[in-house]
């Protein structure tokens, strides 16, 4: 393997695997998910969601309903910049793209794409914000390089439903400002922070239905004022 490093699709099943390298390991859900144990710290990567693994960083792995991964290993210094305590993320979506892309490419034995594909995967993953200009550091670079974790700040937002939960208490949880926390929002989740917001309350309710719970008791757990007004944006959808 060269500094830039090699690609490869990888299928995770229900039988566990455990090993570290000496390499960075960059990991894109392409289908299912993977469990993961690294250093002790337990973490996800779903469809769409990804993390960097940083060299010796010993890992436990499984996939109980089965994964497809993007597999890249690299010995790339520039992936540096991507880990820390926070480890798992949403790549922005030309990584995304782009994984898709190689994936096709390594089924497909394309060489070219093969070869410079490491490269430019690293190059989509470290994006400047819309709007930078070359050589100037983005207004909230700082913003930019504190991953979120979004599965687990979906976990913990269902915990706090039944209370008055804003924007701002959100952000507060992954140590950005609201302007911080909207921007990444419309930037990973494709919808504004509040938005954002109410999808998640209502995906809880609408879970919380379908396991036959009664409407006032769903409505009182997720925080809406009555159950008429929970109705209603069940009806909305």
């Amino acid at each position: 393997m060269d500094n830039t490093g090699s690609l490869s699709l990888r299928r995770y099943g229900p039988s566990p695997g455990s090993h570290s390298h000496d390499h960075f390991q960059v990991l894109l859900g392409l289908a299912g998910a993977l469990e993961l144990e690294i250093d002790g710290r337990g973490m996800r990567v779903p469809t769409g969601g990804g993390c960097v693994i940083a060299p010796g960083a010993h890992h436990d792995f499984e996939a109980t309903g089965g994964s497809l991964c993007l597999v890249l290993d690299s010995g790339d210094m520039g992936w540096r910049h991507c880990t820390g305590p926070a480890l798992q993320t949403t790549p922005p979506p030309p990584a995304l793209t782009l994984a898709r892309y190689l994936a096709s490419a390594l089924q497909q034995g394309r060489p070219l794409a093969l070869a410079h594909g490491p490269a430019l995967l690293l190059e989509a993953w470290l994006q400047p914000l819309p709007h930078s200009t070359p050589g100037s550091a983005p207004a909230d670079a700082g913003a930019r390089r504190r991953t979120i974790d979004w599965a687990a700040l979906r976990q913990w937002a269902a915990l706090q439903w039944h209370r008055p939960l804003s924007v701002a208490d959100i952000a507060q949880q992954v140590h950005l400002s609201p302007s911080q926390f909207a921007a990444r929002c419309r930037d990973e989740q494709g919808q504004g922070a509040m938005a954002w917001l109410r999808s998640q309350r209502l995906e809880h309710a609408q879970l919380l239905r379908s396991g036959g719970m009664p409407v006032a008791e769903v409505a009182r757990r997720t925080g809406y004022r009555s159950p008429s007004a929970l109705t209603a944006a069940l009806r909305r959808g």
